[in-house]
């Protein structure tokens, strides 16, 4: 200044340096559970690699995937699909205990860096994880399960560019899931070969609802005291151009983890439905209908619209439900119950007995029929704890106007048994495997009844028949007695 002097200025920068910082923080985390993103992650990846390989220590690497959150999307839609979200981030920090970077690498796919990790470190992290995110979740409101898979990796040995190592813990994941989720997997050389096979698979299951290599086939529901088809139930194959019938059990259990399952379930519905239309009036049709589709929006509106379109009554429809659907019974479950059985369709209890509390469900809304599972009648004349169960089932079946159906008959002996015990209905091969359409309108037309109550059939010793006595339409199958497996899809009855 002209007098000597000098003027000083301050200008306060705590706000813009407030705003730098939480930019640069936006920019390396995610927004909705603020754990690390896929950027950050792969920074501090690319540094434990390098620490690992000046120290020669190991790192571990954990992929994660939820196990059915796409179902939660569909069913209760975004916001609490979001809010799930942010409390699996949540127990995934608490699992992890301050042991390396968490990080959501986006939609439902997480991720764990465990630098200085042993495998056994690893193991106990990923055993942690599957237990402490498996446990049920209340989210506003709407109890809501779900399950994480886990793919781990070790560092060199499994892999020492970023690159590498996380196409190692991606394809443990890939194992884990096609383990039946729920679990978890460290990588072994040899998976990329199988990782290649499942996605090959899921790429083939996709095309093939577009193409229509799918079909139903039909096992006959048999009334005990006439002897009379009373219904079939629609058991899902895949009639693959190149591999053949594709198991159940090798497509069901893909179909659910990548969204098909709902899709393959409506189209279930309406072929079934369109099959029935050419049956007698008084046989009925059983479909199968997972959880996640019956949590879906659209069950209904697709059971009415196939109901409309075929033309059968309502109450030639019966859905067939497990203990997983009225788990957590919650309004919506019981009004859409309800809402069906207004439409006039029928509902069934599958594998009872097999759950923890099958008899409260039976409290909360009237079935109209209870199927007793196929493990009760294996060991019917074996375990007299299983008597005893199967008698008290179809008793209560009486007490409270419910049928009860005795799944996976296969002996003469059994049948006997069943029927002296007052189940109203048996399914199994001792009467018929599920059979293609074609086959199924040949029964029908063949043979309207497979036994009657005047003993058709004699037993030559236990589990054997005399087959000279049985009728040829259920005597042509009685060689063939090998179980199928799974939801929806098996070769059960």
């Amino acid at each position: 200044m002209p007098d000597g002097g000098w003027l000083a200025t301050h200008e306060d920068i705590t706000d813009r340096k407030t705003a730098e910082a939480k930019i640069a923080h936006m920019a390396r985390h995610d927004p909705l559970t603020d754990l690390a993103n896929r950027a950050l992650f792969r920074e501090r990846l690319t540094e434990g690699l390098a620490c690992a390989a000046r120290e020669g220590n190991e790192m571990a690497v954990l992929c994660l995937d939820l196990d059915y959150f796409k179902a939660v999307n569909d069913t209760h839609g975004h916001p609490i699909g979001d809010a799930l979200l942010i409390i699996v981030a949540e127990r995934l920090r608490a699992a992890a205990q301050d042991t390396g970077t968490v990080a959501r690498l986006g939609g439902d796919e997480f991720a764990v860096l465990m630098p200085g990790a042993t495998p056994k470190l690893a193991n106990s992290l990923a055993r942690r994880i599957v237990s402490r995110l498996g446990e049920p979740y209340d989210v506003d409101g709407h109890p809501v399960d779900i399950g994480v898979s886990v793919g781990v990796a070790m560092a060199p040995s499994d892999g020492r560019s970023s690159d590498q190592i996380l196409r190692s813990s991606d394809m443990a994941l890939y194992r884990a899931k096609a383990e039946g989720r729920g679990t978890y997997c460290f990588f072994e050389p040899g998976m990329d070969a199988s990782m290649q096979t499942r996605r090959l698979l899921e790429a083939e299951l996709r095309q093939a609802l577009k193409t229509g290599e799918f079909e139903l086939h039909y096992q006959p529901l048999v009334t005990t005291a006439t002897g009379q088809i009373s219904g079939f139930e629609a058991l899902l194959r895949w009639h693959h151009p190149n591999r053949g019938m594709v198991a159940p059990m090798d497509f069901i259990p893909l179909a659910e983890e990548i969204g098909l399952i709902v899709p393959l379930g409506e189209w279930v519905i309406r072929q079934a439905c369109a099959d029935a239309a050419s049956w007698p009036e008084h046989v009925r049709i059983a479909v199968n209908v997972s959880a996640i589709q019956f949590k879906s929006g659209n069950l209904v509106p697709v059971i009415v619209s196939a109901l409309a379109n075929s033309g059968i009554a309502a109450n030639r429809l019966e859905i067939e439900i497990t203990e997983s659907v009225v788990l957590h019974e919650s309004e919506a479950t019981l009004a859409k119950l309800h809402q069906l059985r207004s439409l006039g369709v029928r509902i069934s209890m599958d594998d009872f007995g097999t759950g923890y509390s099958s008899l409260s469900y039976l409290r909360s809304f009237p079935f109209d029929k209870i199927k007793i599972d196929r493990s009760f009648v294996a060991d019917l004349d074996k375990k007299a704890d299983c008597a005893i169960i199967v008698r008290a089932v179809a008793s209560l079946g009486v007490s409270l106007g419910i049928a009860t159906t005795a799944e996976g008959v296969e002996t003469a002996e059994e049948f006997e048994l069943l029927r002296a015990d007052g189940c109203t209905e048996v399914q199994g091969y001792l009467f018929s495997p599920p059979k293609p359409i074609a086959e199924t309108l040949r029964l029908l037309g063949a043979r309207p009844q497979i036994f009657t109550p005047d003993r058709n059939f004699t037993i030559e010793h236990k589990g054997r028949l005399n087959t000279d006595k049985i009728p040829a339409v259920a005597r042509a199958d009685t060689a063939t007695l090998a179980l199928g497996t799974a939801a929806f899809g098996s070769a059960r009855g």
